[in-house]
Protein backbone atom coordinates (compact mmCIF):
# COMPACT_ATOMS: atom_id res chain seq x y z
CA UNK A 1 0.00 0.00 0.00
CA UNK A 2 1.25 3.21 -0.82
CA UNK A 3 2.45 5.51 2.05
CA UNK A 4 2.57 9.09 0.19
CA UNK A 5 5.09 11.78 1.56
CA UNK A 6 4.46 14.99 2.70
CA UNK A 7 1.29 12.80 4.36
CA UNK A 8 0.06 14.80 7.17
CA UNK A 9 -2.63 15.48 9.66
CA UNK A 10 -4.60 18.76 9.71
CA UNK A 11 -7.61 20.22 12.12
CA UNK A 12 -10.85 21.77 10.29
CA UNK A 13 -13.57 22.90 11.65
CA UNK A 14 -16.88 23.49 10.77
CA UNK A 15 -18.51 27.04 12.25
CA UNK A 16 -21.96 27.43 13.42
CA UNK A 17 -23.06 29.40 10.91
CA UNK A 18 -22.03 25.90 8.21
CA UNK A 19 -23.68 23.97 10.62
CA UNK A 20 -27.08 25.87 11.10
CA UNK A 21 -27.13 26.03 7.17
CA UNK A 22 -26.78 22.48 6.59
CA UNK A 23 -23.03 22.40 5.05
CA UNK A 24 -21.10 20.00 6.80
CA UNK A 25 -21.77 17.10 4.60
CA UNK A 26 -21.27 19.57 1.28
CA UNK A 27 -17.26 20.13 3.07
CA UNK A 28 -16.66 16.90 3.80
CA UNK A 29 -17.45 16.07 0.39
CA UNK A 30 -14.86 18.70 -0.73
CA UNK A 31 -12.07 17.08 1.37
CA UNK A 32 -12.93 13.59 0.45
CA UNK A 33 -13.45 14.24 -3.26
CA UNK A 34 -10.12 15.07 -3.07
CA UNK A 35 -8.52 11.57 -1.70
CA UNK A 36 -7.95 13.23 1.79
CA UNK A 37 -9.19 10.61 4.66
CA UNK A 38 -11.05 11.31 7.75
CA UNK A 39 -10.09 10.27 11.00
CA UNK A 40 -11.91 12.00 13.34
CA UNK A 41 -15.25 13.86 13.68
CA UNK A 42 -17.30 15.24 16.42
CA UNK A 43 -20.42 17.69 16.86
CA UNK A 44 -19.99 19.54 20.26
CA UNK A 45 -20.35 23.12 21.78
CA UNK A 46 -17.51 24.81 22.02
CA UNK A 47 -16.98 26.12 25.64
CA UNK A 48 -14.78 29.63 25.98
CA UNK A 49 -11.98 27.86 27.83
CA UNK A 50 -11.19 25.71 24.68
CA UNK A 51 -11.42 28.41 22.41
CA UNK A 52 -8.84 31.06 24.60
CA UNK A 53 -6.41 28.33 24.07
CA UNK A 54 -7.27 27.75 20.23
CA UNK A 55 -7.46 31.48 19.53
CA UNK A 56 -4.57 32.76 22.16
CA UNK A 57 -2.59 34.75 19.51
CA UNK A 58 -6.43 36.97 19.38
CA UNK A 59 -6.92 37.05 22.94
CA UNK A 60 -6.35 40.58 23.79
CA UNK A 61 -7.82 41.77 20.42
CA UNK A 62 -11.03 43.90 20.85
CA UNK A 63 -12.85 41.78 18.62
CA UNK A 64 -12.20 38.39 20.59
CA UNK A 65 -15.40 38.13 22.42
CA UNK A 66 -17.15 38.50 19.77
CA UNK A 67 -15.43 35.81 18.51
CA UNK A 68 -16.10 33.60 21.66
CA UNK A 69 -19.93 34.77 21.02
CA UNK A 70 -20.45 33.21 17.72
CA UNK A 71 -18.11 29.97 18.24
CA UNK A 72 -20.58 29.06 21.51
CA UNK A 73 -23.60 30.47 19.61
CA UNK A 74 -24.23 26.72 18.19
CA UNK A 75 -22.57 23.20 17.47
CA UNK A 76 -19.02 23.46 15.70
CA UNK A 77 -17.76 19.84 14.20
CA UNK A 78 -14.51 19.59 14.34
CA UNK A 79 -12.19 17.30 11.99
CA UNK A 80 -9.58 15.56 11.58
CA UNK A 81 -8.01 14.93 7.72
CA UNK A 82 -5.13 13.09 6.78
CA UNK A 83 -3.35 13.43 3.34
CA UNK A 84 -0.23 14.12 1.26
CA UNK A 85 0.18 18.15 2.02
CA UNK A 86 -3.53 18.46 3.44
CA UNK A 87 -2.62 21.27 5.02
CA UNK A 88 -1.49 23.38 2.13
CA UNK A 89 -3.94 22.37 0.06
CA UNK A 90 -6.77 22.55 2.70
CA UNK A 91 -5.87 25.99 3.23
CA UNK A 92 -6.42 26.50 -0.24
CA UNK A 93 -9.93 24.59 -0.67
CA UNK A 94 -11.00 26.97 1.98
CA UNK A 95 -10.47 29.92 0.65
CA UNK A 96 -9.20 33.43 1.80
CA UNK A 97 -10.24 34.39 5.80
CA UNK A 98 -12.77 37.10 4.44
CA UNK A 99 -14.94 35.19 1.67
CA UNK A 100 -15.44 38.45 -0.27
CA UNK A 101 -11.95 37.95 -1.70
CA UNK A 102 -11.80 33.83 -1.96
CA UNK A 103 -12.12 32.76 -5.47
CA UNK A 104 -15.51 30.76 -6.90
CA UNK A 105 -14.79 26.88 -6.11
CA UNK A 106 -13.31 27.35 -2.79
CA UNK A 107 -15.30 26.54 -0.11
CA UNK A 108 -15.70 29.89 1.61
CA UNK A 109 -15.91 31.67 -1.70
CA UNK A 110 -19.20 29.10 -2.78
CA UNK A 111 -20.58 29.20 0.72
CA UNK A 112 -19.15 32.03 3.10
CA UNK A 113 -21.07 35.20 3.88
CA UNK A 114 -18.97 37.76 6.17
CA UNK A 115 -15.55 37.59 7.81
CA UNK A 116 -17.24 36.55 10.84
CA UNK A 117 -19.02 34.26 9.80
CA UNK A 118 -16.61 32.60 6.73
CA UNK A 119 -17.82 28.65 7.46
CA UNK A 120 -14.53 26.66 8.35
CA UNK A 121 -11.28 27.01 10.18
CA UNK A 122 -8.19 25.26 8.82
CA UNK A 123 -5.05 24.87 10.28
CA UNK A 124 -2.21 26.94 9.10
CA UNK A 125 1.03 25.00 9.44
CA UNK A 126 1.69 21.19 10.40
CA UNK A 127 2.87 22.71 13.77
CA UNK A 128 -0.97 24.32 14.48
CA UNK A 129 -2.89 21.61 13.13
CA UNK A 130 -0.53 18.98 15.88
CA UNK A 131 -1.33 21.31 18.74
CA UNK A 132 -5.27 21.90 17.50
CA UNK A 133 -5.69 18.14 16.79
CA UNK A 134 -4.64 17.77 20.66
CA UNK A 135 -6.84 20.91 21.99
CA UNK A 136 -10.03 19.16 20.66
CA UNK A 137 -9.80 15.68 20.23
CA UNK A 138 -8.31 13.14 22.98
CA UNK A 139 -5.61 10.45 21.22
CA UNK A 140 -8.33 7.18 21.19
CA UNK A 141 -10.68 9.93 19.34
CA UNK A 142 -8.59 9.23 15.90
CA UNK A 143 -8.89 6.40 14.00
CA UNK A 144 -5.90 5.40 12.38
CA UNK A 145 -6.66 2.92 9.40
CA UNK A 146 -5.65 1.99 6.30
CA UNK A 147 -6.45 4.56 3.11
CA UNK A 148 -6.95 2.11 0.53
CA UNK A 149 -7.39 4.80 -1.48
CA UNK A 150 -3.86 5.82 -1.23
CA UNK A 151 -3.02 3.10 -3.98
CA UNK A 152 -5.62 4.67 -6.24
CA UNK A 153 -4.87 8.76 -5.79
CA UNK A 154 -1.38 8.41 -5.15
CA UNK A 155 2.03 7.58 -7.07
CA UNK A 156 4.68 5.27 -5.52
Amino acid sequence: MVNPKNTERSFIMVKPDAVQRGLVGKIIARFESRGYKLVAIKTMKATPEILRQHYSDLVDKPFFPAITEFMTSGPVVPMVWEGKDVVKNGRTMLGATDPSKSAPGTIRGDFGLDVGRNVCHGSDSVESAEHEIKLWFKEEELVNHPAFIYDLVYEN
